[in-house]
């Protein structure tokens, strides 16, 4: 079983990024699993704790253009027959005017994970990107036996409740209007929200992988968020963008919103 935590990010040609590290630095992030618990659904909640390096940050599952998407393989378990990463509010970073979304210093990451019966592995490795003034890939290997019952464990219970509020929560309402682009279709997404602080981003992903969404722009207008970005096919083929497939996130201050599609609008 392979799970991507989150899509491949294309990259800005010509844009200034951190450079490639050509030796990496020794112990600039280190993994440690907590196997975590059954839950009353007869799921298992367990989690990854990536710690880094003083200085150094690693990304969301949407990094931003000037960061590197996560990837989760997890090929190596057995009884497990499927993962959801429940993943902390990040912060927005800025480099040489460029947005990237992630974490500094550590972060937590709850892994929900379907079972299929019998004794559970978590086994596999997990590719990350981590910056400071140079970036590079790092990947990192793990197998643990995941208990039958388990503990509940206050770290990965203070990473659930460090995640971003539901639409319902957050009294938010999204509609989407799309119009054709110069390469791909426009889209602006209107969001009726209270803010979230002085400094608010919007990140627009796609559910169908063919697709790439730029990095939103976004503005006040009172007490509606507009924002605006462009949809466009990966391989350059026919574009059909599904309002019900696209996921929102507004971030602020600590807090964030994910909301999950839009009406027409």
């Amino acid at each position: 079983m392979r799970h991507l935590l989150a899509l491949p990010v294309l990259l800005l040609l010509g844009s200034p990024l951190p450079a490639l590290a050509e030796e990496p630095p020794a112990e600039v992030a280190r993994l440690e699993v907590l196997p975590g618990w059954r839950t009353e659904a007869g799921r298992h909640m367990a989690a990854l704790r990536l710690t880094l390096a003083p200085g150094w940050k690693t990304y969301w599952r949407s990094p931003g253009a000037a960061g590197l998407a996560p990837l989760l393989d997890l090929s190596g378990s057995t009884g497990i027959g499927g993962a959801e990463a429940r993943w902390p509010v990040p912060r927005v970073f800025t480099f040489n005017g460029m947005r990237s979304i992630g974490y500094e210093d550590a972060v937590t990451i709850p892994l929900d994970l379907a079972l299929t019966g019998g004794p559970a592995r978590l086994a596999g490795e997990i590719e990350i990107g981590v910056c400071d003034e140079i970036c590079m890939p790092v990947r990192l290997s793990f197998a643990v036996d995941l208990p039958a019952e388990g503990r509940r464990d206050p770290a990965i219970a203070a990473a659930l409740v460090d995640r971003p509020m539901t639409s319902a929560e957050a009294g938010a309402q999204a509609t989407c209007a799309v119009a054709p682009g110069a390469e791909g279709v426009s889209l602006t997404v209107r969001l009726v929200l209270p803010p979230l602080g002085l400094d608010e981003a919007v990140v627009i992903e796609s559910g169908d992988p063919g697709l790439w969404v730029s990095e939103a722009v976004s503005e006040r207008d009172g007490g509606t968020l507009v924002a605006t970005a462009e949809a466009l096919s990966r391989d350059g083929g026919p574009l059909a963008l599904d309002r019900s497939d696209l996921r929102i996130t507004v971030l602020g201050e600590g807090k964030a919103v994910d909301i999950r599609g839009c009406q027409a609008g």
